[in-house]
């Protein structure tokens, strides 16, 4: 049931902004950065937890931990580039949390490379 306190405490930090906006629109972006981070820090144990089994498969599935690392890094930077972007649209900079995200899709496409180079060197080998 940890989802109803997540909601909850989203609930709350979205009332206080909405009634802060007014006055002090500057503690509304703070208080959704503050939010934001307590919820990761809430799930920090679960993401830990799925890398942990993802590596387990992995090993067992004899990948490469490379191409595992290369995944999970892609999974970090998307959303971690989501928070971000969130939070530019929260504060008003919808330009700025595009540009986070264009960047963010450079950074898994270079990512991705070894893998894509992976794939086609198995398609080669697999064709006469």
């Amino acid at each position: 049931m940890e989802i109803v306190q997540i909601v909850s405490i989203g609930l709350v930090a979205t009332i206080l902004i909405v009634l802060l906006k007014e006055d002090k629109p500057e503690i509304g972006i703070q208080i959704s950065i503050a939010i934001g981070a307590i919820i990761f820090l809430l799930m920090l144990g679960k993401i830990i937890s799925v890398v942990d089994v993802l590596k387990t498969l992995a090993q067992k599935a004899n990948i490469d931990m490379i191409y595992m690392s290369s995944v999970l890094k892609i999974i970090g930077i998307a959303y971690v580039a989501e928070f971000g972007a969130q939070i530019c649209r929260d504060a008003g900079s919808s330009s700025t949390a595009s540009k986070i995200e264009f960047a963010a899709k450079i950074m898994i496409l270079l990512l991705s490379l070894p893998i894509l180079m992976a794939v086609l060197d198995l398609i080669i080998k697999i064709l006469p």
